[in-house]
Formats: structure tokens, sequence, C-alpha cells
């Protein structure tokens, strides 16, 4: 049977920096045999958003057909840890190593608790729906898995990803909702020309500043009872000019929403390329949105996460719907979905860490919200 600190030793160990394949799924596909499951493991796409390698493990049962998502791929490690990122290490209690939080822990969690149901007629259906591109582009990932859940003709009635949710303790907190992303390039064209005669040129940059004034007086939304207000943010702008007796040919700027589910991401492009070229109207805007707003009202699936939750830590969560995006939003659109996982303090850092005790918690966790999905 699985153990939950020993696999999640096997998944740290191997390396799987996003695009994730080969090493880290034979791992998991190996452990997921040993128990039971159906393996279907598939890559997709083409350069430069793929190949991506991805995995449905099925187990059918009786009672709801609960989904269990996540990702193998990891963010680059970076430098200064304190022992080597892909070497999982113990100290102290904590398990060391990129990936322990965001997300093989919760994955080996998920797996050591689908162990210790065992698969006969009263089993539920269990399956665990596992992408190689969470951290990247995630265009072959989630959204390939569920045209390929789609020509299987398999539909999970619930999901839950196993997202690190956690703030300050294992268990403080359920996402039931993420707000929507997009980023949006704008390019305004000038022409070049000499400082002392700019009759013979036209500077962009009065223009692209007056265009990132106006965008930036627009109030979106107030936010509403599960949501932040929509913001939108200028995160680059740009010139290339090194001469400082030169009127620059072209000035460009990067925006960045995170909006609610008052919004929808088109909507959002549109109003922005309006208030852009009211300012310069050979502007060039182009947009890439990566997921709308969703929210899992309160309802069958957070109560049984937070009973469940609340029997084995002892801690009532609270519903939230902060925090950047997920798979989630893919998901979403299939059943209803939560994300609950591990403590995200450590995750995307140097060092990220998972403490050994919060493994065996969440296995337990997962493992009363298998039971509790079999009698639903």
């Amino acid at each position: 049977m699985p153990q939950v600190v020993e696999l999640t030793k096997a998944l740290i160990a191997a390396e799987s920096v996003t695009p994730a394949s080969g090493e880290v799924f034979d791992v998991l596909a190996q452990a997921l045999a040993v128990i039971g499951f159906e393996i279907d493991r598939f890559t997709i796409g083409e350069a430069p958003d793929g190949p991506v390698e991805n995995m449905i493990a099925f187990r059918p049962g009786r009672g709801k057909h609960l989904a269990f998502a996540g990702h193998l791929d990891v963010v680059p490690p970076g430098d200064g840890w304190t022992s080597e990122a892909f070497k999982p290490e113990v100290r102290d209690d904590w398990l060391y190593g990129r990936g322990a939080v965001d997300m093989k822990g919760a994955i080996a969690a998920f797996v050591a608790a689908a162990a210790r149901v065992a698969k006969n007629d009263e089993s539920p259906t269990l399956s665990f729906l596992i992408t190689g591109d969470e951290e990247g582009p995630a265009i072959y990932g989630t959204r390939a898995i569920l045209d390929r859940l789609a020509a299987r003709g398999l539909k999970p009635d619930l999901c839950l990803v196993g997202e690190p949710t956690s703030t300050a303790r294992l268990g403080d907190m359920i996402k039931i909702g993420r707000r929507g992303s997009v980023n949006i390039w704008i390019d305004v064209p000038g022409r070049q020309g000499h400082v002392a005669y700019p009759h013979l040129a036209d500077n962009p940059i009065p223009k692209l500043v007056a265009a990132l004034s106006a965008i930036g007086a627009i109030e979106l939304d107030q936010g509403n009872h599960w949501f932040q207000p929509s913001n939108i943010e200028v995160t680059d702008v740009a010139v290339g000019n090194p001469a400082s007796n030169v009127i620059p040919g072209k000035a460009s700027a990067r925006l960045s929403i995170r909006f609610n589910d008052e919004q929808r991401g088109e909507d959002l492009v549109a109003l922005i390329e309006r208030a852009a070229r009211a300012h310069a109207p050979e502007a060039q805007v182009i947009a890439r949105i990566s997921g709308e707003a969703f929210l899992t009202e309160p309802g069958a699936l957070s109560e049984m996460a937070t009973d469940a939750i609340e029997k084995v830590a002892g801690i009532r969560p609270t519903l939230s719907t902060t925090g950047g995006t997920s798979d989630a939003r893919f998901l979403s659109q299939l059943c209803p979905t939560v994300e609950f996982g591990l403590v995200n303090a450590t995750m995307h850092k140097t060092d990220e860490a998972v403490a050994l005790a919060d493994l065996e918690t969440l296995a337990d966790i997962y493992a009363e919200i298998i039971a509790r999905a079999t009698i639903a």
C-alpha cells in the first residue's frame, strides 16, 4: 500500500520542471496500478505550447464519481536551496524539495487515501486527472484531459483539486472559486525622428500615457459577497530607445486584469481596446484570456469537504475565492469543483517544504472525503 511520505519523496525525486513528462508519471502510474486503477497516459500538442503529457486514472465503483485533479509539473527551483531541490530531504520533521507543497504532496496524499478503500462492490468511483502542464501555458493540459474524458464518456459528479489552499494551518481554507485572468499587450506605433524636428516625427509616448491614464481611471466593479473587486494593473511599459535625442517609433505596455464573476474576459478586452484607441487610434491590442472567473456555490461538495476537515483536523475552514488562477477554472465547467490542499507558505519558494504530520493528516482528510462521497 502506498505510503504518503515515501510516495511524495519519490515524486519530488523525479525532476519535473514544467512541462513534466516521463519518469514522474511512471512513479505515479505504478503507485496507482498497484491499487487497482486503469491508467491512460497520453501526450498531445505541438510547440511552442506542447507537447504535454497527461494522465487519467480510473477505478469504477459505486456512489458518486469523485475526481481528484492535480499537476506533476513544478516551477524551476532557482538558486539558494539549503539542500538540492530534487533530492528530497527530511529535516526537523519537514520534507524539503521542489513540489513538496505544490503539489506532489497532495497527489501522494490522495493516492494514500484511495489505497485505504479496497476495490470492491462498495467502493466509490474514483479518478485522477493529472497534467504535466499547469505551471506553464496550460493549453494542452487539463483542457485536453476534459476532451479525453468526453471521448471516453466519463463525467465526474464532483471534483477536488489538490492545490495548496491552506494558509496558516492545514485545513483553514477551501477555495470554492477563483478570479479570471487576462493579459493584454498594447503597442502604439509612431514615427521615429530627431527631437529637434518634432513636426517631422510622431511621438507615440504621450498617446500611450494618455491611454494608460484613462485605463487606470476605470473602476470595473466593487466586488460582491464572494469576490474582491476586479483590478487592472499595468505590468510593463517599454520604449526601447537608447538615444536621448531620438523620438521613438513605438511605445508598448502590458496589462494584467484579475476579474470576478461580474466580468467576462472578452468584454474586458473590448473595453481596453476602446480606451486605448480613443487616445491612440492606430494602437494594436493583443489579449490572452487565461480563464474566466468561476464560483461553486456553497452546497453539498463544500459541505462534504468542510465536514471532513473538521472531523479530522478539528478546524472549520473558511470558504474563499482569493489567490491566483488554477486548473479548477477548466474543471468547474464539468462539475462542482473545490480546491483543498496543503499550507501554501513555501510554494514556488526556495526550500519549499511540507510538515510530515500535514502529509499524514491530509491523507486522512482525503480518505474521509472519499468515504463521504461513497454514501452521498
